[in-house]
């Protein structure tokens, strides 16, 4: 090893050598200021090509000399020794680009841009200086990403031609095509070079290995190492290495320029439109297809991605390119607007069933994984399930034990048993038929309304005082739940409510002919089927008529259970007031027929469904 010690400088380490042309970098310190570190480049001619290398180490000195920026370490001097000749510079406690390091997408473009500057300095100096050797090993980067740029020993003042002793000056794969072919040398030679470095840097590519990426053409071939950067990125490094010098950037100022608004990597973004499908079949076994659009809005950059379908735990096994019941057009999307048909085919599902499955694009956007959501609804059983108006039956039975509590007023229920009962039957058989299905809005609740108060009012007339209580109460129960007097604008609602009235008269008629009119206490017949048909067919109209008519039962059957319900209703009522035997059997049969009504008659369309879904055993279900 050398020995400095003559010459003021103690050898720290070695900090590289190159045994071919006989150069040794050495780290040293100043003995007599040992915090300051200095490097000494020594050419030892008797190991290299002999004393020609002196002219090497002229030029870089003749460079260094002049040159005065914190991007470039300060010449310090020289050292002539018996076995060679050193230069000393200033040390920077940096690494060389060609050192394994990890760089993010923001680093990188600050490097460029201090080189950058480093050679604006330099081409800006009169006559200009190229350096010739701009590569991963002359490019140091500190800790704060401080750039440095090293090793001016093939730089030359000046452009113009190269003499053909130089021609070999520069390394391979890093010097511009027209430094490598003794052509005239402008200041976009060291634009290459530069250029080359980024690419080594993100291709991860050491310098001895760029031959590898050189085509027949003498052009850099890149793109497909660096699919992460974006595509201003990449436009503006093509240029920096392009093949021909007229072709890339005048200056280091105008690469600096262009280089300034573009961002090295750019990951582009993930729209969908619409943000969710939902597929609702409305036949059995019906494809559907909708048309999904995926939208990239991030400038400069190319989206691109693969779809899969994710695995679910009802779903039989797919490959990656098929599945059992949901195809895309396309599995790849290249584009920054990319129409993609999906199609469900719901034969291969259960019906009357509703579910989510997820599709998944795999891309370069970041996330790389983006899920969209589909729901699907399938195509209603061919068996449609009759209802019952629930609502109504509850509020109607409350309505006849109302009835049949307020009959104890003046003995009615035993003077006029038979005509209520008659009446009752009579009134709404007459109201169901003179309403068949009229649905009107308005007119339904003045129907209602002006049956129940003719009903109260004919109770009244015909029944004196007993009477006129009895018709009072029913007439105002009646009014309540039917929501009051609703005056229906137009001929229609009135209509409506004389239809409700004539059943009502005709009920309280038969009423009074079946009891006498010798009754003190009167017949308030024509309050309770007043009020009844009023509720009748307002409920009826009101919920059980606005269904579909394949989930209706027929008009009659209803007008059964509601009959039923009455007189089950009264019964209940009256037998508060007077238990006996008759009524409690009569009350026990009711309930009996209610019950099987509402529960055995509804169990016959579960027994259908049953048979029904037994045949779709081998479809998937949602």
């Amino acid at each position: 090893m050398s020995n400095f010690s003559a010459q003021g400088y103690q050898i720290i380490r070695e900090l590289g050598r190159n045994a071919a042309g006989g150069r040794v970098v050495y780290l040293c310190q100043i003995v007599a200021e040992p915090s300051r570190q200095v490097v000494i480049k020594q050419f030892q001619f008797a190991k290299g090509s002999g004393w020609a290398q002196f002219k090497e180490i002229e030029r870089e000195m003749q460079v260094l000399k002049d040159l005065k920026h914190p991007g470039i370490p300060h010449y310090i001097g020289s050292i002539e020794t018996d076995d060679g000749y050193s230069i000393v510079q200033e040390y920077k406690d940096a690494q060389a680009l060609s050192m394994p390091r990890s760089f993010d997408s923001d680093q990188i473009k600050q490097i460029a841009v201090a080189t950058l500057e480093i050679l604006i300095y330099l081409q800006d100096r009169m006559p200009v200086v190229i350096h010739r050797d701009i590569k991963p090993e002359n490019v140091l980067v500190d800790e704060d990403l401080n750039v440095y740029l090293i090793d001016f020993g093939f730089a030359r003042i000046g452009g113009g031609d190269v003499a053909m002793s130089s021609v070999a000056a520069g390394t391979f794969g890093f010097m511009a095509p027209e430094q490598m072919y003794n052509k005239g040398l402008t200041t976009a030679a060291d634009l290459y070079g530069l250029g080359a470095t980024l690419i080594a840097l993100l291709t991860q590519t050491k310098s001895n290995r760029m031959d590898a990426l050189i085509d027949e053409d003498g052009k850099i071939t890149f793109q497909h190492l660096t699919s992460k950067l974006s595509s201003g990125f990449m436009d503006w490094l093509e240029t920096m290495v392009a093949p021909r010098a007229s072709d890339r950037y005048l200056d280091a100022e105008a690469a600096l320029i262009a280089l300034k608004p573009i961002y090295v990597t750019r990951s582009p973004s993930v729209e969908f439109s619409p943000p969710r499908l939902q597929f609702h079949a409305t036949q059995l076994g019906e494809r559907i297809t909708k048309t999904l659009t995926i939208i990239n809005n991030t400038p400069d950059t190319m989206l691109e991605g693969t779809w899969s379908i994710e695995q679910h735990p009802h779903d039989p096994p797919n490959s990656n390119r098929i599945h059992k019941w949901i195809s895309l057009s396309d599995r790849e999307v290249n584009g920054n607007r990319v129409e993609c048909e999906i199609t469900v085919d719901t034969s291969k599902l259960t019906a009357q069933s509703v579910g989510t499955r997820s599709i998944i694009l795999t891309s370069n956007a970041v996330p790389e994984t983006h899920s969209l959501s589909i729901e699907v609804i399938t195509a209603p059983l061919p068996i449609q399930a009759k209802q019952f108006p629930y609502q109504a039956m509850v509020v109607f039975l409350m309505f006849a034990f109302g009835c049949g509590l307020s009959l104890k007023s003046g003995g009615a229920w035993s003077s006029s048993g038979s005509g209520i009962a008659a009446g009752f039957l009579t009134g709404g058989f007459l109201t169901i038929v003179s309403t068949h299905s009229v649905v009107h809005p308005d007119g339904v609740k003045f129907r209602a309304g002006i049956a129940a108060i003719c009903g109260g009012f004919f109770g009244l007339w015909v029944g004196g005082a007993g009477g006129g209580i009895t018709g009072a109460t029913f007439g105002a129960l009646a009014g309540t739940i039917a929501g009051g007097i609703n005056m229906a604008g137009g001929l229609n609602g009135v209509i409506i409510g004389t239809q409700a009235i004539a059943g009502s008269l005709a009920g309280s008629l038969v009423g009074l002919v079946l009891s006498g009119f010798a009754s003190s206490n009167g017949v308030p017949a024509g309050a309770v089927l007043g009020a009844q048909a009023g509720l009748i067919g307002y409920f009826f109209d009101a919920e059980y008529a606005r269904l579909p008519e394949s989930r209706r039962y027929q008009r009659g059957f209803i007008f059964l259970v509601f009959e039923i319900i009455a007189i089950f209703g009264f019964n209940l009522g009256v037998m508060l007031d007077r238990p006996n035997g008759f009524l409690l059997l009569i009350a026990l049969v009711l309930a009996v027929a209610i019950a099987y009504l509402l529960l055995y008659v509804p169990s016959l369309y579960l027994k259908k469904v049953a048979a029904y879904r037994n045949k779709e055993k081998y479809l998937i279900k949602l």
